[in-house]
């Protein structure tokens, strides 16, 4: 109760845009952020469908709808499954703007699991070398319980 108000219990919670699921460990569903990649990919090829080229319809995808799906991704503990659930909706668009359905034709294209593993890095970086006390606080925490060595 809160306010004299039930509280309801829940599967998933968002906050900031990002959903996380009830478990035993910090887990986040990505679950809205695919149907919303699937909702803006379909809305830019709608508009756009076959007038341009193969190669600016998939620039489009890149640079409007692949965020909306890596979203806060950077902060988000990613497991093998999570990785090829994120690789798929962009395989499907990817195989849809090419019109194939042969998994091979774009397996060229640069690699969802590499763009989470740049951006995670990105962040580590960002935040090890903050200058904000609490980040360097989570820092000196994680150091101690891996045992690695300081750095500055």
């Amino acid at each position: 109760m809160s306010d004299g108000q039930a509280l309801h219990w829940v599967d998933n919670i968002r906050y900031l845009g990002v959903f996380t699921s009830c478990s035993t460990k910090f887990s986040c569903s990505f679950d809205s952020a695919k149907r919303s990649f699937y909702r803006s990919s379909n809305a830019i090829f709608g508009k756009v469908g076959r007038a341009a080229s193969e190669e600016v319809v998939l620039h489009l995808v890149k640079t409007k709808c692949l965020p909306i799906l890596l979203y806060a991704l950077e902060a988000c503990p990613t497991n093998r499954t999570l990785d090829r659930s994120l690789e798929f909706p962009f395989t499907r668009i990817s195989m849809k703007i090419f019109r194939t359905r042969c998994n091979d034709t774009v397996t060229d294209l640069q690699s969802i699991v590499d763009l989470i593993k740049k951006r995670k890095l990105s962040f580590l970086l960002k935040f090890v070398s903050s200058p904000n006390s609490i980040c360097q606080l989570f820092v000196s925490v994680a150091l101690c319980e891996t045992k690695l060595p300081k750095t500055q």
